[in-house]
């Protein structure tokens, strides 16, 4: 139990410390004056944030609908 708390809170730190974007993505996205770019990477990550989301839903959907259906076959 020891060993798990340490390595949360050393993964905690290491997250914490991390940047979002690399020097090079940050320096171009910063220095364009339309920032058309900033808002196709802003979205692209919006994307791919919710694509896990929806995957998982849907899932635990399934996995509901299974056993909500199952459950009233039986009664």
């Amino acid at each position: 139990m020891k060993q798990k708390l340490i390595c949360l809170v050393f993964f905690m730190f290491f997250f914490l410390s991390s940047n979002a974007q690399c020097a090079m993505c940050r320096a171009v996205l910063e220095s364009e004056e339309g920032q058309s770019t900033a808002e196709g990477v802003n979205d692209g990550i919006m994307y791919l944030m919710a694509v896990p989301y929806i995957l998982v839903g849907s899932i635990g959907f399934i996995i509901y609908w299974k056993f909500f259906r199952n459950k009233n076959e039986i009664k």
